[in-house]
């Protein structure tokens, strides 16, 4: 039986995901044959539209996780992203506990949540349904954003709500609600950021985060940080075109 990204999650397991915001399934391909644990789809900072996540969805197909971040904490795109066969969600910009539990609720059916009952591909057109429907609550993964300074005021009763199964910092738009933009290095952006880690470490919930480079991720991983979104697809094209061309010229 294959284990659920949400149960390796919850397990401890490490597990480096690319972060796509093409809305070319042949580079979620390229993505999963090159043997990255998790698809990170990006619906908030991308081109993309959940059409364009569901043919990465059929491209991965379940040979890979898929994680799809949505655009906003609204039930719409929740039950969208849902529906259309997403392992989990990443919901931006959750600031306090009713976020949270609606986060929660809206991922997961009744009388967990409020999940709306939906026949579509997620349940391969009723042809899974039942079993689904019976999997669905234990193996959906929600991850909350906290990336504003009143999300790190509430940590603690923001992951009380049960459901939660991981945390991914925003450490950018955490320095500018703080009037920091883009100084993430700054001691209280820091600080900020250490009291969050500590929030999940108490519960043992883990810890995801974006990392820009390689490098940036073992440091990651080092800190306990558990899941890891490995730059962009646009930025991994950008710096490999960039440093072929002065190869050639230089």
């Amino acid at each position: 039986m294959t284990v659920s990204f949400r149960s390796r999650l919850r397990s401890g397991d490490v597990l480096v995901g690319a972060l796509l915001q093409m809305p070319l399934p042949e580079v979620a391909e390229l993505f999963v044959t090159a043997g990255y644990d998790w698809l990170f789809l990006d619906l908030e900072h991308s081109p993309m539209a959940p059409r364009d996540a569901l043919n990465l969805l059929l491209a991965a197909d379940a040979r890979v996780p898929c994680v799809v971040r949505v655009p906003w904490n609204d039930e719409a795109s929740l039950k969208k992203v849902l529906d259309l066969g997403a392992t989990g969600v990443i919901v931006p910009l959750v600031n306090s506990a009713e976020d949270a539990r609606l986060a929660v609720g809206r991922c997961k059916y009744p009388p967990e949540g409020f999940r709306s009952v939906g026949i579509t591909r997620a349940q391969r057109f009723d042809l899974d349904f039942d079993d689904y429907m019976r999997r669905a609550n234990d193996e959906i993964a929600v991850i909350v954003q906290i990336e504003h300074v009143a999300a790190v005021r509430n940590i603690d009763e923001i992951l009380d709500v049960p459901g939660i199964d991981g945390v991914f910092v925003g450490p950018f738009d955490l320095s500018g609600s703080m009037d920091k933009p883009g100084r993430i290095n700054d001691a209280e952006v820091q600080a900020a950021i250490a009291e969050i880690v500590q929030a999940c470490t108490k519960r043992d919930i883990a810890l995801c985060a974006y990392a820009h480079t390689p490098a940036h991720a073992r440091t990651y991983m080092k800190l306990g940080y558990r899941v890891i979104g490995l730059c962009t697809d646009y930025i991994l094209l950008a710096r490999a075109a960039s440093a072929s061309l002065k190869e050639v010229k230089t």
